[in-house]
């Protein structure tokens, strides 16, 4: 006797999406190991260099920001040259980018210090800081930017 057609179980050929990315045990994963190794060397920072006098720059967080900055511009640009965000570049991405140099970069701190820099009257200190940081900020990420490009197509250069 056959199968009637009702009866017989149709399977999709392709898995249905796992969920948002944002939701993945995996890329929450991910994140949480690079937020291990970057607050604390964040925070290692701030405990060996620790803040300059009231009225002057908070020279450590901004040179964090900078480096967080430029660090990202590399690390995206590269991984964008390389291939799709799939796979270990997507891993990578949230492990050293959004895990690691989100947790180290403080652009929180960015704001506190602007608002104790104000509030001890030192607006000049304050006005500077912030425009300095995000200036600065993106340079060093176009800097970054280009330099992530220049090592990826090195590499393409080495293979050929």
């Amino acid at each position: 006797m056959g199968r009637k057609p009702s009866a017989v179980l149709r399977v999709d050929p392709e898995p249905a999406p796992p969920g948002p990315l944002h939701v993945r045990p995996s890329a929450i994963a991910a994140v949480a190991l690079g937020g291990l190794i970057g607050a604390p060397t964040r925070y290692g920072l701030g405990v060996a260099f620790p803040h300059t006098p009231p009225g002057h720059w908070p020279v450590t967080t901004f040179a964090i920001n900078i480096v967080g900055a430029f660090i990202l511009g590399g690390l995206l640009e590269a991984l964008a040259r390389l291939g799709p965000d799939t796979g270990w570049r997507q891993r990578a991405r949230q492990c050293v980018g959004t895990g690691m140099i989100g947790s180290f970069t403080t652009y929180s701190t960015l704001a506190v210090d602007t608002d104790l820099l104000l509030r001890g009257h030192h607006p000049w200190a304050a006005i500077s800081y912030a425009l300095g940081t995000v200036i600065v900020g993106m340079v060093a990420t176009a800097v970054g930017i280009a330099t992530g490009a220049w090592m990826t197509s090195r590499r393409g250069e080495e293979q050929r």
